[in-house]
C-alpha cells in the first residue's frame, strides 16, 4: 500500500481515477478549484457536481488551496496525476508551477488524463508539460482508453492504455498504482499515438453524435467509424505514431465507446448541435467540458499545415467554426468521388 497520491483537478474523470488509486494509496488528494465540489467531496464523500450520487471512499481529501494540500501531505507523495483539460495545461502550469514543482521530486511518476490538442500551439498534451519538465519526462506517462468515469466508479472492468518512455515507471504505476481487480493500464511506448487516438476520437464523437441527432442509424455509423479511422491513421503518419496503436483500446476502442455510449459528453454535444443549437450555446449551458470542441479546430489546422485529407475532422470544424449545417456538410461529404477503401 502506497502513502500518498495527489490528484490536480476533480472533473468526472479525475475522480473517479482517485477512486482508482484509493485502492491502493492509504491517502489520496484532490486539488479541486470549485467550493461546491470541495464541499460534496469533504462532507458526503462524492462528487456531486460531475458524478453526483456516486460514493467515494473515505480516503479520498479534497483540498481547495495550495496550503491545505501542504497540510495534508505528511510524507513524500509517490504518484501526481494531472486531471486537466489539454487547453488548460499551459495555463495552471504557468500560474502554479512552484506548487506543483514541489512534489514532483526525481523519481516521482506522473500521470496526465488530457484527451486534447492545444488549439493555439498545435501541441499535444506530452509537448505542453515537456515545456515545463523538459529533464523530467522519463517520469511521465499519458493514460488513455475506453473508459466513462461513471462506471469506473461503479466498478465496472475498464481496460486502457498507458504510454511513457520508461518500463520501470509504467510497470510501477500499472501494476503497483492503478491496478485493481476492475480496473487494467497495459503500457506501451508509443506515445503520440495514444495521445492522437485520445484527442481525434473525441471529434469524431461529436460527428457520431450529430448523425444519431439527424436520424442516421448503425449502417451510417459504422460508415463513420470505419473512415475515421482512416482519417486518424493520416495524423499518425505525421506524428510518426505506430498504426497499429489506432486499432487498439486509445484509438478503435476509445472511438467506438464515444461514438455509441449514451455517456459520452461529445456524442451528446453532437445531438444538440444537429438540434439546430449552436456550439456557444451549448457549452454556456454546462460545467462539463466537450474537448472534441476545441480539438477540432486544432486538427483543422494541422491538416491544413501538413495537408492531411481529413473530410470528416475538417466537416466538423466548418459545423463548429463556419456555421455549416451539419446535414449540409453530410451531403458534401457524401459526394465526393469514391476511390480504392485504402487511399
Amino acid at each position: 500500500m502506497k502513502d500518498i497520491g495527489l490528484i490536480i483537478g476533480a472533473g468526472a474523470f479525475g475522480t473517479s481515477i482517485a477512486s482508482v488509486m484509493a485502492h491502493n494509496f492509504k491517502k489520496v488528494i484532490i486539488k479541486v478549484r470549485s467550493e461546491d465540489v470541495y464541499t460534496g467531496l469533504r462532507d458526503k464523500h462524492e462528487n456531486s457536481v460531475y458524478l453526483p450520487g456516486m460514493s467515494l471512499q473515505p480516503n479520498i481529501i479534497p483540498a481547495l488551496t495550495w496550503d491545505e494540500v501542504n497540510s495534508l501531505v505528511d510524507g513524500k507523495v509517490e504518484l501526481v496525476v494531472f486531471g486537466l483539460p489539454s487547453s488548460s495545461i499551459s495555463d495552471f502550469l504557468y500560474d502554479n508551477f512552484d506548487h506543483i514543482d514541489q512534489y514532483i521530486g526525481s523519481t516521482t511518476p506522473v500521470v496526465s488524463l488530457s484527451k486534447g490538442i492545444d488549439p493555439i500551439t498545435l501541441e499535444l498534451p506530452d509537448d505542453l508539460f515537456r515545456n515545463y519538465f523538459p529533464e523530467r519526462m522519463d517520469q511521465f506517462a499519458f493514460l488513455s482508453g475506453p473508459s466513462f468515469a461513471k462506471e469506473i466508479v461503479a466498478k465496472q472492468i475498464t481496460a486502457v492504455t498507458l504510454a511513457g518512455r520508461s518500463k520501470k515507471m509504467l510497470d510501477t504505476v500499472s501494476l503497483e498504482m492503478l491496478n485493481t481487480e476492475y480496473f487494467k493500464t497495459f503500457p506501451s511506448y508509443d506515445v503520440k499515438g495514444v495521445l492522437l487516438g485520445g484527442a481525434l476520437k473525441n471529434v469524431l464523437a461529436i460527428a457520431g453524435g450529430i448523425l444519431e441527432g439527424l436520424g442516421y442509424n448503425h449502417n451510417t455509423r459504422a460508415a463513420m467509424i470505419t473512415r475515421g479511422i482512416a482519417e486518424m491513421l493520416r495524423f499518425g503518419k505525421v506524428f510518426n505514431a505506430r498504426p497499429e496503436t489506432f486499432y487498439g483500446l486509445s484509438g478503435m476502442g476509445d472511438l467506438i465507446l464515444t461514438t455509441t455510449g449514451e455517456l459520452s459528453r461529445n456524442k451528446s454535444f453532437g445531438i444538440e448541435l444537429a438540434k439546430g443549437r449552436s456550439p456557444e450555446e451549448i457549452i454556456a449551458s454546462q460545467r462539463t467540458i466537450v474537448e472534441g470542441h476545441k480539438t477540432a479546430k486544432a486538427v483543422h489546422l494541422l491538416s491544413e499545415r501538413y495537408d492531411i485529407k481529413a473530410r470528416i475532422f475538417n466537416g466538423i470544424f466548418s459545423v463548429l467554426y463556419e456555421e455549416r449545417s451539419p446535414r449540409d456538410v453530410i451531403s458534401e461529404i457524401m459526394t465526393v468521388p469514391t476511390k480504392f477503401e485504402l487511399d
